[in-house]
């Protein structure tokens, strides 16, 4: 099957078959709103789409234009965006929104080229906004259409070596015209169909010229390299209480949890070995250990309590503790809250 033809058949299967998400309009109806492609395509980086769409939909009823996001209070954003992790990705949006406002007059670039000179803005970011909201001839290159591309050719190069190679591929198969509705259509095949785990190649539109079904084993594409286990790192988070409320700091912009509160820790962030060992001099309570995972390391992380006699001399905020979840905490401090609150609650 040719390239074109190829793409027809994908572009047809998508427009009978297209996955209702909030931030797309359907296939050949009035172009999306450049704001929500980009809001939806930061979010969905690393990220699942059951996990976006609440904040999508919270983002948006909160600050519906680019315009009302760049005039937001940055703790705000960053509280906000607490939970759904990679929060470098909140930094940069709240710096983006705000480069559109006062440099582009609130309009996003319709290029790709002058998308990535935008904070937070790479290569695939820059591709999928110019193809989807502004129909350019942009290539789309996700974890999904890896997986197609990988399978369609039963590429043996692991992945990420073989990412050259794909790319060559998707270019090739990525028609001039409609370019947005085939980067979807090939992100909505390979989350649907040709998924990960047990693909359901009986309903795949381009069963007929795929390499790996031919093989039998399609599920064996794509190869990756085997990854070596992430090292575990130990550390120490303090709960503080005064008088119903508990001591919160917040990291520097820059780094590991940029711009979030959090409960004080030992600076485990840090990339150097730390026991978890609370300062002896103080009697603290022990509340036990919470378990998180980053890209590059795992975490365990003890979690001890103590009462403070006065409210001052402590840098940070004091904040009420029957309000915590509205601190906008990141998920590894959420984890130590609530184990805390727990041992509280067993306490009473």
């Amino acid at each position: 099957m040719a390239e074109k033809r190829l793409s027809d058949v994908l572009l047809r299967w998508y427009h009978s078959h297209a996955r209702e998400l909030p931030w797309r309009v359907p296939p050949g109806e009035t172009p999306p709103d450049p704001y929500r492609v980009w809001l939806s395509e930061i979010m969905l980086q690393q990220t699942t789409v059951a996990a976006v769409m609440p904040y999508f939909a919270a983002f948006t009823q909160r600050w519906p234009t680019v315009e009302a996001l760049a005039a937001a209070a940055n703790e705000d954003v960053m509280a906000a965006w607490a939970g759904l992790g990679y929060y470098a990705r909140a930094r940069n949006l709240h710096a983006c929104a705000r480069v559109i406002v006062a440099d582009h007059g609130g309009e996003f670039p319709e290029s790709e080229a002058e998308l990535r000179t935008l904070p937070g803005i790479g290569a695939y970011t820059g591709a999928a906004i110019a193809a989807i909201a502004f129909g350019g001839p942009a290539t789309v290159v996700d974890a999904n259409v890896e997986r197609v591309v990988t399978r369609l050719h039963a590429i043996e190069t692991p992945l990420p070596k073989a990412r050259t190679e794909i790319r060559a591929i998707a270019e090739s198969l990525t028609p001039e015209k409609h370019a947005g509705d085939f980067a979807q259509a090939m992100m909505d095949l390979g989350a649907t169909i040709c998924t990960a785990r047990n693909p359901d190649c009986d309903r795949c539109p381009i069963q007929g010229v795929c390499s790996a079904f031919q093989t039998d084993d399609p599920g064996k594409y794509p190869i990756k390299a085997r990854k070596k286990p992430k090292p575990v790192r130990r550390g120490t988070a303090y709960w503080i209480e005064h008088d119903e409320t508990v001591l919160l700091v917040r990291h520097p912009d820059r780094g590991m949890l940029g711009g979030m509160r959090a409960l004080p820790s030992d600076g485990w962030q840090e990339k150097v070995a730390r026991r978890g060992e609370a300062p002896s001099d103080i009697d603290w309570t022990s509340y036990g250990t919470v378990s998180h995972v980053f890209t590059h390391f795992a975490l365990k992380l003890d979690v001890v309590g103590r009462r403070a006699l006065t409210d001052e001399g402590h840098e940070g905020e004091w904040w009420p503790i029957a309000a915590i979840e509205e601190a906008g905490l990141p998920a590894l401090f959420a984890k130590a809250v609530a184990l805390v609150g727990a041992q509280r609650e067993n306490a009473q």
